[in-house]
């Protein structure tokens, strides 16, 4: 479970790493910066994301989903304000990194 649980966030450091260095508008500093900045993203993803999404459930349902990018990218944005060496600037560089970031990590977790 601990080992899973690490694995998981090595990926996660190491795609947003990638996504930094693909999308304009995000910078990571270094691959500590990506560690501690995939660490605050799982937190504000399980602190403020559920009530997020229950919140906006009804856009989501009527966009068939696609609105889901749109809280992925908030969610992206506001960790990037609680993490040294870790900035997002531009909400269109929210959401192509929001994007990046979650096909990367499935397809990384895929591969391991």
């Amino acid at each position: 479970m601990l080992v899973h649980l690490l694995v998981t966030w090595l990926v996660s450091a190491l795609a947003l790493w990638i996504v930094a260095r693909i999308i304009p508008g995000i910078f990571v500093r270094d691959f500590g910066s990506a560690f501690i900045a995939a660490a605050v993203i799982a937190i504000v993803d399980a602190v403020v994301g559920p009530a997020l999404r229950f919140i906006t459930f009804p856009i989501t349902v009527l966009t068939l989903g696609l609105f889901r990018l749109v809280i992925n990218a908030f969610l992206l944005k506001l960790a990037s304000l609680f993490t040294p060496g870790f900035k997002v600037h531009g909400f269109l560089s929210a959401v192509l990194g929001a994007l990046v970031l979650t096909i990367l990590t499935s397809l990384l977790l895929l591969v391991l």
